[in-house]
């Protein structure tokens, strides 16, 4: 076996299975029985089972099937937001719905099974940024990983990935992974000062990068923004983060807990609050990473930091944006986010 070798900042590409439960609801839906032959990912000859486990994602409405829904059923809403002009009301219409969802609703529509293969798309494997440094964990790699599971239309619905690493996966259980190399997410100097926000499990690459600098004994000042719900249940690596504080890797540590008082707090709002210290941080030399959410989280936190410029740098809106932009090309900001 051959071990893989990565750096802070990367990340593993994992390949998945699709539930074996969903794939028997997809095929009682399609009258199949799962032995007919169809083309694999790879165009090779294959069940049409092992093709809905392996090959192909069963979960999300890719538009070509909706379309050959809206074909069939003469449906006028499907019609619409099939539509090209209707790209606001699709998207409003796929929130929450799965493929199983639309084979329930439309009972008389048959697909044959290699007509229904032919208009999925193929199964994609996860990116999970890598948790452990391999000079802290030599032959490991650890992840951090949130299992998705919600409800909606009344039924239960489950992420993909995290759910077969969560309930399928077993100790011996062969799993295809891969390292994504992230070039563009790297450690700074190990005597400059780092400035780390990862709010839930965007803690991912910053235990690694502790774990790093400790290894090779890095002198420089280390400071994590973290936070999520409530701290009783989300305080991720709890004990090793509070460990890292008290030995003196973790110069400073900011919590934010959105749920545990009636006014929401975020690790973009500490950040606020401390924009003198955080400034001078930046003004040392200090690099500023980012990792977790890219929809909303991401674009918080960099507006804040724009905000702790102006306050405490005495900058204006456009000196802010101009500081910033030095700080990327100086490889001094730098995010991983998703």
């Amino acid at each position: 076996m051959r071990l893989i070798q990565w750096q802070w900042g990367d990340a593993l590409g994992v390949v998945p299975q699709n539930d074996p439960a969903l794939v028997g609801e997809l095929l009682a839906a399609l009258d199949a029985t799962g032995d007919e032959s169809v083309s694999s990912r790879n165009g090779e000859p294959g069940s049409f089972r092992v093709a809905l486990t392996s090959h192909y994602e069963i979960t999300r409405i890719p538009k070509p099937l909706l379309e050959a829904f809206a074909v069939r059923t003469g449906d006028e809403l499907l019609q619409r937001v099939t539509s090209s002009t209707a790209n606001g009301e699709l998207k409003q219409f796929l929130w929450g719905r799965e493929i199983i969802d639309m084979l329930v609703a439309h009972p008389g529509v048959r697909f044959a099974p290699a007509e229904f293969i032919g208009l999925l798309r193929k199964l994609q494997p996860r990116l999970y940024s890598i948790s452990s440094s391999p000079k802290a964990h030599p032959g490991e790699v650890h992840l951090t990983v949130g299992a998705v599971r919600y409800e909606s239309f009344g039924r239960v619905r489950q992420g993909v990935c995290s759910t077969f690493l969560a309930d399928r996966v077993e100790a011996e259980t062969p799993v295809p992974v891969f390292v994504h190399s992230n070039n563009g997410f790297r450690p700074p100097p190990p005597d400059a000062p780092s400035i780390m926000v990862g709010p839930g499990t965007g803690i991912a690459p910053f235990r690694a990068f502790l774990e790093e600098r400790r290894a090779i004994g890095a002198k420089g000042k280390n400071w994590l923004f973290f936070g999520d719900q409530k701290s009783s249940t989300d305080f991720l690596y709890r004990d090793e983060i509070e460990s890292f504080q008290r030995e003196g890797l973790l110069s400073r540590l900011d919590l934010a807990w959105s749920r545990d008082q009636s006014e929401k707090v975020y690790v973009q709002n500490r950040m606020i609050e401390k924009a003198t210290e955080l400034f001078a941080w930046l003004e040392a030399g200090g690099a500023f990473y980012v990792c977790g959410d890219a929809s909303r989280m991401a674009k918080d936190v960099d507006t804040a930091l724009h905000q702790v410029i102006q306050i405490a740098g005495g900058k204006t809106a456009e000196q802010a944006m101009e500081y910033v932009a030095n700080l990327k090309s100086a490889k001094h900001y730098q995010r991983d986010v998703y």
